[in-house]
């Protein structure tokens, strides 16, 4: 569903980035033609640890073709040299991954084979970036141009007058471990390779790409290496180590030179068959389509009101919400499955790179709205893992598990795409899948950990919390993080819960149901705080909650608010809404963000892009504390949502240190999108969104009718500011809503959320029923 007809950005209105505290800001002007994607700045978040990369992509393309610099994980704004542009980048990963076969122009004879010694410099001066294409001027006088389908990379390398312009094509060094390469020049235009590498975080298990390079004219040299060797005219070359093959161009006259580069999981037959399938015609036409490709996305949220700034960091936040997961079927419908055997698709388009720890709490809600077709392609994708694999993931990177992070984040995904109605004819498949998942524990001649700590979880109620206990695979273990994971795997089973009595599963549901208070069993009394508890049961670690131990990037203090299922079971065992608010408010800092929200956020909560450990302050940059802002909806405070969000927004920048952290696949991108809007889903995995005071005047959404018959919702709150912040009612459809949250239900018609906002709190929300309802 697209509009049928533009809706001009508003010429008036008045939120600065700093919503909450800045007065209304100069109106801006309109992008050119209304076109969005002059609103997104993709080098936000490519400094200080956001780990975005810049280059040219297509909405979840299996293709991201970006600039590497150095930095583990790809590219970083303060590094002046560019040692390839390579195919492979995930957005806001913390671990080096990806990177497959970095290509460089050249000039001059061929000498080096490392990239970092041949790696070219560059100035920000001479770099532009933009959705779907990316354009730098190296060092020495070469201009790359970079653009992309969904499964290639198109390049444009304009060099100078000379008789050896080369490209380089470095198939055995990349960001992640290489293990094995293989160069194949096949004539005078095309270039083949086998990668094989490994390596995210501590992940070992290896994976394939083949890809197949076609350039636009006849090279006049060519010559492959391997380690320091360099072989003019060879044409193969193969091992572990450095290896890869130059090709060199006339271009005394004509000066231009262009490849595409195609990439495929399954072979290199899906390669040559993903190239022949790309889009057609030029280097500007490929650009232009990929920029439409985005537009037509983009276009599909409208807002008016804000700054151009405001505006920026909304739609470069929506832009890498698009970036993953990402396609990794071929174009002829074939994939390579986590059997590593070659599968067809029948029906959907197979996607892969599944960061669960972090999408299921926001990104997936943001895709089920505004992405469904693809939403629903994403959730039957990993129902095929278990299909063929024999169990659900974790973190999947390709066709592998790295078994990064911990609890049980794939329950969450698969249960809000049940709740959006993306499952539907595939309900009873999912639900056994997950109900697998939930009660048992993968065997160990497989590459899954699941539940790692489950038995006892089941056994015990509670997962324990074991120091030294020794990886059982590749990954994460569970057994190091028992406090959070005992949270983690409660939250699953809740959301489980409601799926097994939807389903007429009322045994499972009411065992579910009581599963998803074991929350309870590691929460110590005598300090007030969830405690992790060693094998024996005894509680473990330092009794402060800021250095509380056995909770995954994050304290005792952070955690404290992850009962989504049940706020208000956990605000009772805290004392009740007064002890919990001035525990809130303790956490947040909120006297000093009254008085000073941005330096309260800066200096304050922030504390370092990793700096998860030791403290007792919300942490806006990481998972466990996205949802934390939005538990005052629960207690009777619900104005003091608003303030935490305003000011954990000013975080959003249009710089590129305007990330909170690492991205991972558009988390936190979607956090900023969702909380702008107004609407967030506070309970993930079911279908309840809470509500807090948009930034914009208005939003008005297009949403898919074959999954939301009305078509359409709109979010109004005329003359929200930083000073007129504060909801003083809400109507949904015209008729007066005093509750803090709205349900999917109200999604699935034409619906229209209207904000009425002030200078001071009100007594909305403020009714204990207005609270979001605990899942029995």
């Amino acid at each position: 569903m697209r509009w049928t007809r533009r809706l001009r950005l508003a010429a008036a209105g008045a939120v600065a980035a700093s919503a909450l505290c800045s007065p209304p800001a100069t109106p801006a002007v309109d992008p050119p033609d209304g076109r969005l994607t002059d609103l997104v700045n993709p080098f936000i978040g490519t400094q200080n640890e956001g780990n975005t990369f810049p280059g040219a992509a297509v909405p979840f393309g299996m293709v991201q073709l970006s600039p590497d610099t150095g930095h583990r994980t790809g590219y970083d704004y303060t590094q002046r040299r560019i040692r390839g542009f390579s195919l492979v980048h995930l957005s806001g990963v913390g671990c080096a991954i990806g990177g497959d076969l970095p290509v460089l122009p050249t000039t001059g004879d061929v000498t080096e084979t490392d990239y970092a010694k041949y790696a070219a410099t560059f100035s920000h001066a001479d770099e532009q970036a933009s959705p779907g294409y990316y354009r730098v001027r190296l060092g020495d006088g070469i201009q790359a141009e970079l653009t992309a389908t969904a499964r290639t990379g198109v390049q444009r390398y304009t060099f100078p007058a000379t008789g050896k312009a080369n490209v380089l094509l470095n198939a055995g060094q990349a960001l992640h471990k290489n293990i094995s390469s293989n160069v194949e020049i096949l004539d005078d235009r095309t270039v083949r390779t086998t990668i094989t590498g490994s390596g995210f975080c501590r992940s070992t298990r290896p994976y394939t790409v083949y890809t197949v390079t076609r350039f636009s004219r006849p090279f006049t040299a060519h010559g492959t290496w391997y380690q320091d060797s360099i072989t003019p005219k060879a044409t193969k070359s193969s091992g572990p180590g450095r290896n890869g093959a130059y090709v060199t161009f006339d271009t005394t006259r004509d000066r231009t030179v262009e490849a595409r580069t195609a990439l495929s999981y399954v072979d290199a037959r899906g390669a040559e068959a993903n190239l022949a399938a790309a889009q057609p015609g030029s280097f500007d036409e490929v650009r232009e389509a990929a920029r439409r490709a985005w537009e037509d996305r983009l276009d599909d949220v409208r807002v008016q009101g804000g700054d151009r700034t405001l505006r920026t960091t909304f739609y470069s936040s929506l832009y890498r919400s698009f970036l993953a997961p990402n396609i990794g079927s071929d174009a002829d419908g074939r994939y390579r499955g986590w059997d590593q055997r070659i599968h067809r698709t029948n029906g959907f388009t197979y996607y892969q790179n599944w960061s669960l720890w972090d999408t299921y709490r926001t990104q997936a809600q943001l895709l089920s709205l505004l992405a469904p077709r693809e939403a629903r392609d994403m959730a039957l994708s990993v129902l095929e893992i278990d299909a063929q694999g024999g169990w659900l993931p974790k973190w999947g990177y390709g066709t592998v598990e790295t078994n990064i992070m911990s609890g049980d984040p794939v329950t969450p995904f698969l249960t809000h795409a049940y709740q959006q109605g993306l499952l539907k004819g595939h309900e009873e498949r999912a639900y056994r899948a997950l109900k697998k998942n939930a009660d048992g524990v993968p065997p160990a001649n497989t590459m899954y950990v699941g539940r790692e700590s489950n038995r006892e979880y089941i056994a015990n109620g509670f997962a324990p919390y074991i120091k030294n206990r020794p990886y059982s695979k590749p990954g994460d273990s569970d057994y190091h993080y028992g406090a959070s994971v005992t949270l983690e795997y409660a939250l699953s089973d809740a959301m489980l819960a409601q799926m097994a009595r939807d389903l007429g599963r009322d045994t499972d549901a009411a065992r579910y149901a009581a599963r998803s208070r074991n929350y309870r069993n590691v929460f110590d009394r005598s300090t007030g705080f969830f405690r992790a508890r060693d094998a024996s049961g005894a509680f473990a670690g330092p009794a402060d909650p800021a250095k509380s131990v056995g909770f995954h990037e994050g304290t005792a203090w952070q955690y404290q608010w992850l009962v989504p299922q049940d706020l208000r079971g956990m605000v009772g065992l805290i004392g009740g809404d007064r002890a919990a608010n001035d525990r809130l408010d303790a956490f947040f800092a909120y006297d000093r963000l009254l008085k000073d929200p941005v330096g309260t956020a800066r200096d304050v909560w922030v504390n370092g892009p990793y700096a998860y450990y030791n403290a007792d302050k919300y942490n806006p940059q990481n998972e466990p504390d996205l949802i934390a802002p939005y538990t005052y909806l629960s207690t009777g405070q619900p104005w003091k949502t608003t303030d935490v969000v305003h000011a954990a927004l000013t975080l959003f920048t249009d710089g590129p240190t305007g990330m909170t952290g690492n991205d991972d696949l558009g988390t936190m991108s979607a956090w900023n999108v969702l909380s702008s809007i107004g609407i967030f889903p506070v309970q993930p995995g079911y279908r309840t969104w809470g509500l807090t005071t948009p930034v914009f005047d208005r939003v008005d959404l297009a949403l898919d009718r074959a999954y939301y018959p009305g078509g359409r919702l709109t979010v109004t709150a005329p003359g929200t500011s930083g000073s007129q912040r504060y909801i003083q009612g809400v109507r949904v459809d015209g008729k007066a809503y005093e509750r803090t949250y709205i349900t999917t239900d109200t999604l699935r018609r034409p619906s229209t959320l209207e904000f009425t906002v002030g200078a001071r709190p009100s007594g909305w929300g403020t009714a204990p029923k207005a609270a979001p309802p605990a899942l029995k």
